[in-house]
């Protein structure tokens, strides 16, 4: 086993390519050795939604693997790591995960991560969600994996998009056991400051 903290990072095509790129930044803070897998349909998503280019992308993991590398070394259980997120997670990549049947790097280190009870976080970006969405994340659910909505929490206050991004980072984390300072708590810096405005 290892002492090194390592994140499997998974960006699916979702829209939202931007908790992925936050999620690998916030690690790289935090000291966490991130391996970074991305689909194809999630290079598109960069090009449509960010100024990065996938070099620049793949420049903020520590370790990178091609989508069709079936034989890297987070496809195997024996690869110790804290757990895996996928950052965006798009419906089609968390079907495949709950039906076990996996087509890619991504997916398969997904089962991996469940197979060997880690922790496995899936920041789902769809809405609305119909009956098959819900009992897909439902199944996912019993198996052990935790569904993370990137939703905005306006009890933080945020002043812009980048603050909404990183309280749903950081809350992410959180389920790693993973105390990033960017997140905005309750009990802690925000009751504080109720408490003395009132």
């Amino acid at each position: 086993m290892t002492d090194s903290k390592r994140l499997v990072v998974g960006i699916s095509g979702a829209s939202g390519v931007v908790y992925g790129v936050r999620l690998l930044e916030a690690c790289r803070e935090l000291g966490v050795e991130t391996h970074l897998v991305v689909s194809r349909a999630a290079l598109l998503t960069l090009a449509q939604e960010t100024e990065l280019t996938p070099a620049q992308l793949s420049a903020k993991a520590s370790v990178n693997y091609r989508v069709g590398d079936v034989g890297a070394a987070v496809a195997s259980g024996s690869f110790p790591t804290l757990g895996m997120v996928v950052a965006p997670c798009s419906v089609r990549t968390m079907s495949e995960i709950a039906s076990g049947v996996t087509s890619s790097l991504l997916t398969r280190a997904a089962d991996v991560t469940l197979k060997e009870r880690r922790p496995l976080v899936l920041m789902v970006r769809e809405t609305p969600l119909h009956l098959g969405h819900l009992r897909t994340m439902t199944a996912l659910a019993e198996m052990g994996a935790i569904i993370a909505p990137p939703l905005p929490a306006f009890y933080a206050k945020p002043v812009d998009l980048a603050d909404m991004v990183d309280q749903s980072v950081g809350r992410t984390l959180d389920l790693l056991g993973l105390a990033w300072n960017r997140v905005r708590r309750w009990g802690e810096t925000l009751h504080s400051e109720t408490a003395t405005a009132l």
